[in-house]
């Protein structure tokens, strides 16, 4: 079942990344929702690569406080915990490009490095 929701998830990412830059191109009004958003994108970034941070300390510091480490807990709380702590690693830096002068390229928004 898992595996069949990350599928379905990563066919709609590459789906929605690779017609974002078309749809950018004729709509100026993607690229204005983008400038006008930047500082919720930037918030929510941060919270992501701030909540990436906190799972990998909360599995390490269960591990310290115990002591040991044990195969069934590893197997059972270590994947949950690294596939949650690469989704919000991976959604930091989605959220990182989108905002960036990068992201700004590739969907097509101009921008003026230099203004009068």
């Amino acid at each position: 079942m898992k595996k069949k929701i990350s599928k379905y998830f990563l066919i709609a990412t590459a789906f929605v990344m690779a017609n974002l830059p078309a749809f950018a191109a004729e709509n100026q009004g993607a690229c204005d929702l983008i400038k006008s958003l930047k500082p919720v994108i930037q918030t929510l970034r941060t919270l992501a690569f701030i909540g990436a941070a906190f799972v990998l300390m909360d599995w390490a510091w269960g591990w310290i406080k115990s002591g040991s480490v044990e195969k069934d807990k590893l197997k059972d709380q270590g994947v949950g915990m690294l596939v949650g702590f690469f989704v919000l690693f991976g959604v930091g830096f989605i959220l990182q490009f989108v905002g960036s002068t990068a992201g700004a390229d590739y969907f097509g928004c101009v921008r003026d490095a230099f203004t009068k």
